[in-house]
C-alpha cells in the first residue's frame, strides 16, 4: 500500500476528532503525519500490548497540543485506545484530552503542552538510558539499549527551556536521542520570521548536535535516510530538519495559521478528503489500513526477543539482573526502612547544631550508600546546596556510569529534566537550587505534581536568615506557593532529625515531587522522645508541651521552632500554658485523620500564633482569623541574618509580646 494513504489515516482522525469536539490543533499532526508514519512503521520498538516494556523505544509529542497524532499512532498501532476514546477526544473523562496526559492512555510517556518541557523530559529519558546502560551493560549484553525520539516545533524552540536542555545534551552526548523539527514557519500569530528568525542548524551544531538539514517532511524516502542517519551518529543527539507544510492535505487553509488552532470546518473536511483521495467517512479506516499499521505481533516478537538476551545476562550475572528488575519495578532496597529508622534514632541520640543543608548531605551520605539509584544534581550550586557525598561521580559524556549531573545554571531545564529520568524508571532523581529560584523552575515542578512523578528538589538558603545576599536572594512567597500547588509535598524541617525523616519520607513517595526546603544557619537540635520522633512523619506534632490544658499555641517550621522553644519557655516561667508544635509538612499534616489533628490543634483552644520566615497569610488556615501570624509581609533586605530576624519581629521578645497582647 501507498506509504502516504497510510499517512492520511492519521490526517483524517486528525481532522474528525478536531471536528468532533469543535477544538483543537489539526496542523501539526497533518503536517508530521509522513514522518510519524515512517518513524513508527519501520523505526520504533515498542510493544502494544505491552507499553511499560523496560527496553522500549520512547517517543515525546513536545509539540503537544497536535494531540490527535500521537492519539492516532497509539489507536492505529493497537494500543488500548478505542475509535470511541479518539471520538471523545476533549471530553470530560476521556483518554483523549486536549494536550496528552501521562496515565490517561497507554503510550503516553509524558504530559505535554507547555511548549519546550517535552524535548526537555526526553533529554532526561536519554540521559537515564545512558546512565543505566553504562551501569547495568556488560560485555555482550545489552539489556539497555533504546533510542529516544521527539518531535518539536517552533514554539518549543522559543522557550528558553528548549536552550537550557538541548545544549546539556550535546554535552552529555546523548547520541540515543533524536528530535525532529516541524519546521513549517507558523505559529498561532501567523507567520514566525517576525519574531523567530535563528538559524536553528547552526544553534544546535553549537551545542554538539548532528544536524540533519532541510528533509523533506512528506517525502518517506528522504525521512527514511535521515532516520537512518541519526541512528547511525551513536555520540552525539541528532536534530532532523524537516521542512513540513502545517495542515497538509488542507487546500484551502494548509500552510496557514487558520489551520493551527481551529477546526478546519466540514467543508474543508470534506475538500481535505477529495484532496488526500480519502473515500472513507469520518472515524472510518479500512480493514487493509489497520492490518498495516498494527504492531502487535512485532511488538511482541521485539519483546521476546530481549526477554531471551534478558534471561542470558540474568544467568551470567544474576545480582546484577536481579539490582535491574528492583530499580525498573521502583522498588526499595529490603534493607531499607530498618536502616532509615536506625539512622533517624542515632541523630535523635546525637545532637549536633548544624544548617539543615548541612544534615541533608549527611542524610545523603547514609542514603547514597544504600541507594544505588539515587541520581542527583545541583543547578550550579552543589557546594551551597550541599548536594554531593563521597560517593557521587558525575556523569560525563564519555563515562555516565555514575549517579550525579552538574546541570550548570538551568533551573528549570534540570527540573524537567529529572522529570524525564522519573519517567524513565531506574533512578530516584534529585535536584537542587536557592529557594528563591525555584520560581524558575516551577513550571516543571507543576507538571511533576500533575503527572504524579517522583522528583526531589532540594531548594536550600531558605529565608531573610541567608543574610547578606539580600532580597534578590531572600525567597517569602516561594514556601506558600509550593504548599498550595496539589500534589506536592513540601518540607521545612527544624534540625538534622527532622531533616533525615523528610529525606525518607521523600524516597518512599512515589506518586509525586517532594520540595525539601532547607537552612544556610545552624539550627539547634530539638528534644524528642519515641512518640514525637514517630509523630515527625505525620508532618505536624507536638513538640514541647505543658503540664495542664493549652491556652496558647505557637506553631513554627524550619530555623523558627528554635525560637518557639524559647519563647514557650519564657510564657511558662510567667504562668501561661503553651504547646509548641513544629509542622515540617503542612500537606502531610492536611493528611492525617480528624482525630489526630484535633488531638495536636484542639479547635477549642484558639489562641494561635504561626511563627514562619515566609510569607505571613498562608498560615491563616491554622490560627484562624483570631489568631497572630509572625511572618514577612514585604520583601527582605541586604544585611546579617541576625540583624533581619530582629528588625522582621523573629525575637523571643516579639513572640511573647505578640503572645500576652494576643492571651489578653
Amino acid at each position: 500500500m501507498e506509504r502516504k494513504m497510510l499517512a492520511n489515516a492519521i490526517r483524517a482522525l486528525a481532522m474528525d476528532g478536531v471536528q468532533q469536539a469543535n477544538s483543537g490543533h489539526p496542523g501539526a499532526p497533518m503536517g508530521m503525519a509522513d514522518i510519524a508514519e515512517v518513524l513508527w512503521r519501520d523505526h520504533m520498538n515498542h510493544n502494544p500490548q505491552n507499553p511499560d516494556w523496560a527496553n522500549r523505544d520512547r517517543f515525546v509529542l513536545s509539540n503537544g497540543h497536535g494531540s490527535m497524532l500521537i492519539y492516532s499512532l497509539l489507536h492505529l498501532t493497537g494500543y488500548d485506545l478505542a475509535i470511541d476514546d479518539l471520538k471523545q477526544f476533549r471530553q470530560l473523562h476521556s483518554k483523549t484530552p486536549g494536550h496528552p496526559e501521562y496515565g490517561y492512555a497507554p503510550g503516553i510517556e509524558t504530559t505535554t503542552g507547555p511548549l519546550g518541557q517535552g524535548i526537555t523530559n526526553a533529554v532526561g529519558m536519554a540521559v537515564a538510558e545512558k546512565a543505566l546502560a553504562a551501569q547495568f551493560n556488560r560485555d555482550g549484553h545489552d539489556i539497555v539499549d533504546h533510542h529516544t525520539y521527539a518531535f518539536l516545533g517552533d514554539g518549543c524552540l522559543m522557550e528558553g527551556i528548549s536552550h537550557e536542555a538541548c545544549s546539556l545534551a550535546g554535552t552529555l552526548g546523548l547520541g540515543k536521542l533524536i528530535a525532529f523539527w516541524d519546521d513549517n514557519g507558523i505559529s498561532i500569530d501567523g507567520h514566525v520570521e517576525g519574531w523567530f528568525s535563528d538559524d536553528t542548524p547552526k544553534r544546535f551544531e553549537s551545542y554538539g548536535w548532528q544536524v540533519i538539514p532541510a528533509v523533506d517532511g512528506h517525502d518517506p524516502a528522504a525521512i527514511q535516510a535521515a532516520i537512518e542517519a541519526a541512528k547511525a551518529e551513536t555520540g552525539k543527539p541528532t536534530l532532523i530538519c524537516t521542512k513540513t507544510t502545517i495542515g497538509y492535505g488542507s487546500p484551502n487553509k494548509a500552510g496557514s495559521h487558520d489551520c493551527h488552532g481551529a477546526p478546519l470546518g466540514e467543508d474543508e473536511i470534506k475538500a481535505a478528503r477529495e484532496f488526500l483521495g480519502w473515500e472513507h467517512g469520518p472515524f472510518e479506516i479500512p480493514q487493509d489500513i489497520y492490518a498495516q499499521w498494527d504492531a502487535k505481533e512485532a511488538g511482541a516478537a521485539k519483546e521476546a526477543a530481549w526477554n531471551e538476551k534478558f534471561a542470558a545476562y540474568q544467568a551470567q550475572y544474576p545480582e546484577l539482573a536481579a539490582e535491574f528488575t528492583r530499580r525498573m519495578n521502583g522498588d526499595l532496597p529490603s534493607n531499607w526502612d530498618s536502616e532509615t529508622q536506625k539512622l533517624i534514632k542515632d541523630l535523635q541520640a546525637n545532637p549536633a547544631k548544624i544548617a539543615s543543608r548541612k544534615a541533608s548531605q549527611n542524610v545523603l551520605e547514609a542514603f547514597g550508600k544504600l541507594l544505588p539509584e539515587l541520581l542527583g544534581g545541583s543547578a550550579d550550586l552543589a557546594p551551597s546546596n550541599l548536594t554531593m557525598w563521597s560517593g557521587s561521580k558525575a556523569i560525563t559524556a564519555d563515562d555516565a556510569s555514575g549517579n550525579y549531573l552538574h546541570y550548570g545554571v538551568r533551573e528549570f531545564g534540570m527540573t524537567a529534566i529529572i522529570n524525564g529520568i522519573a519517567l524513565h524508571g531506574g533512578f530516584v532523581p534529585y535536584g537542587a537550587t536557592f529557594l528563591m529560584f525555584m520560581e524558575y523552575a516551577r513550571n516543571a515542578m507543576r507538571m511533576a505534581a500533575l503527572m504524579k512523578v517522583q522528583n526531589i528538589q532540594v531548594y536550600t538558603h531558605d529565608s531573610i536568615g541567608l543574610g547578606e545576599d539580600g532580597p534578590t536572594h531572600q525567597p517569602v512567597e516561594q514556601m506558600a506557593n509550593l504548599r498550595q500547588t496539589p500534589n506536592m509535598s513540601t518540607w521545612r524541617p527544624c534540625d538534622q532529625v527532622e531533616s533525615a525523616v523528610a529525606w525518607k519520607a521523600a524516597v518512599e513517595r512515589k506518586d509525586g515531587p517532594s520540595a525539601l526546603i532547607f537552612s544556610r544557619q545552624g539550627l539547634a537540635q530539638q528534644e524528642r522522645d519515641d512518640a514525637q520522633l514517630a509523630n515527625i512523619a505525620k508532618g505536624g506534632y507536638i513538640l514541647k508541651d505543658c503540664a495542664g490544658k493549652p491556652e496558647l499555641i505557637l506553631i513554627a517550621t524550619g530555623s523558627e521552632v528554635e525560637l518557639a522553644v524559647d519563647a514557650a519557655a519564657q510564657l511558662s516561667e510567667s504562668g501561661k500554658q503553651v504547646r509548641v508544635v513544629s509542622m515540617p509538612s503542612t500537606d502531610l499534616f492536611d493528611k492525617q485523620d480528624a482525630a489526630y489533628r484535633e488531638s495536636v490543634l484542639p479547635s477549642d483552644v484558639t489562641a494561635r500564633i504561626a511563627i514562619e520566615a515566609g510569607i505571613a497569610d498562608y498560615w491563616y488556615k491554622y490560627v484562624g482569623l483570631d489568631g497572630r501570624i509572625i511572618g514577612m509581609t514585604s520583601f527582605g533586605e541586604s544585611a546579617p541574618a541576625g540583624e533581619l530576624f530582629k528588625m522582621f519581629g523573629f525575637t523571643v521578645e516579639n513572640v511573647v509580646e505578640t503572645a500576652n497582647e494576643l492571651l489578653a
